[in-house]
């Protein structure tokens, strides 16, 4: 009886090491030194639009016949549409006439679609999606955008899907066709693991932020997922003499109203610099323009090693806020900039808050040299990376154009 026992012991310890060696063999992110016997490689781009197998590079008996797209005004060109499950591991394009050409930049869509839905999960300018915000090309990677020359797009953002994948670009420019060269690489899969969530990306702005109000990153999203980042660009308001990177992140989650669960401490703060910023690029965070002449600045967060999880929403805003001293504070009050002072900080390094009632901006006995924060207006926009348990959200459509442009605040 006890030989029995241990021999039934035994098969079943045997079989569950099996099975989890079949879970290991058919889980898509298996090492690369892995063996997947389900998996199938494909690449889609112009010389192969159907990403068939055995159907590429046809065209000119095979001679680079069609490597790009001549997009023209008002057209939609789809880069990617195939059926059933896989994942999308690489993006790479560059488009002709586009660099350093902000507004232009802007005009190009860039539209992914999951499993046969007709509202896209990504819908965002082209540029700003790859991190190269105002249209303004620089050399840098991280860990999920790269630009090796600064004349280049590559995305390694992971985008699973389960029953097919549609990926557009559509250019609402009037005037300018552009020469588009491309190839998404993805690995085709019988099935993914039940708990895979869908890639969704979302573009903002407010050419002109309400004053003491927070722009929202990441409007409230509802359902289960993960925050993985987003990038900014800051456009100074008209008038404005002081720093403008005072203000906080604050991520609302599950519920989350008046008050977030996180909090940071500054915009620099917030992509691992401190006091104020320069231009530099790093896996996780960055600042890869910070044009003082032109009064224009964008930044990015990546949210890898550091997962933000929610449940059922998510919300994610930027405070508002700059700093300055005293007396350019009433300079720009002189002026009627749109301003409100938040604090002092004094030469003890401690803050005195106005809001709590125990201190004032007017009060004359603090000198026109101490720091202070204040709220301010900007021209801001964001464009969010998350993880979603379903192939489409809530959020609204991309907005128009016109809305879209680069332009001074008025």
């Amino acid at each position: 009886m006890k030989n029995t026992f241990m021999f039934l012991l035994v098969i079943i310890l045997v079989s569950s090491c099996k099975n989890k060696e079949n879970e290991v063999q058919n889980f898509p992110n298996n090492s690369i030194f892995q063996f997947n016997k389900d998996a199938k490689t494909r690449w889609s781009s112009f010389e192969n639009t159907t990403a068939g197998k055995g159907e590429g590079g046809k065209i000119n008996k095979a001679a680079k016949g069609y490597p790009y797209h001549l997009l023209q005004p008002g057209e939609t060109v789809v880069l990617l549409k195939t059926d059933g499950a896989g994942i999308v591991n690489r993006i790479w394009m560059t488009v002709g006439r586009l660099f350093n050409n902000p507004n232009e930049a802007r005009a190009i869509r860039l539209d992914m679609y999951w499993d046969g839905e007709s509202k896209p999960a990504v819908s965002v300018p082209l540029e700003d999606f790859f991190c190269n915000t105002f249209g303004k090309m620089s050399s840098f990677e991280n860990e999920l955008f790269a630009s090796p020359e600064g004349r280049s797009f590559i995305s390694y953002v992971q985008m699973p899907f389960r029953k097919g994948a549609k990926i557009s670009l559509t250019n609402e420019s009037k005037v300018k066709a552009h020469r588009v060269f491309y190839d998404v690489n993805f690995t085709k899969y019988k099935s993914l693991p039940a708990n895979t969530l869908y890639f969704h990306s979302s573009w903002r702005r407010e050419n002109r932020t309400k004053l003491g109000k927070d722009f929202e990153i990441l409007p409230k999203i509802k359902g289960s997922g993960r925050f993985i980042g987003t990038n900014i660009g800051i456009i100074e308001g008209e008038g404005n003499l002081g720093w403008w990177g005072e203000g906080e992140v604050k991520v609302y989650l599950d519920g989350d109203e008046k008050y977030p669960t996180l909090v940071g401490t500054g915009t620099e703060d917030y992509i691992g610099s401190g006091w104020k910023q320069g231009e530099y690029s790093t896996r996780y965070s960055g600042c890869l323009l910070y044009d003082k002449g032109e009064r224009m600045y964008s930044f990015y967060r990546l949210h890898i090693p550091d997962p933000i999880f929610f449940s059922t929403d998510c919300r994610v805003t930027i405070q508002q806020m700059g700093g300055t001293l005293k007396n350019s504070i009433i300079e720009m009050k002189n002026k009627n900039v749109p301003i409100k002072p938040v604090c002092f900080i004094n030469k003890k390094k401690e803050q005195l808050n106005f809001f709590d009632g125990k201190y004032s901006f007017d009060d004359a006995k603090y000198p026109e040299t101490i720091w202070t924060n204040y709220y301010r207006e900007d021209d801001v926009c964001a464009t969010s990376y998350f993880y979603l348990d379903k192939p489409t959200n809530n959020l609204p459509a991309l907005v128009s154009l016109e809305k879209r442009q680069i332009k001074r605040m008025k």
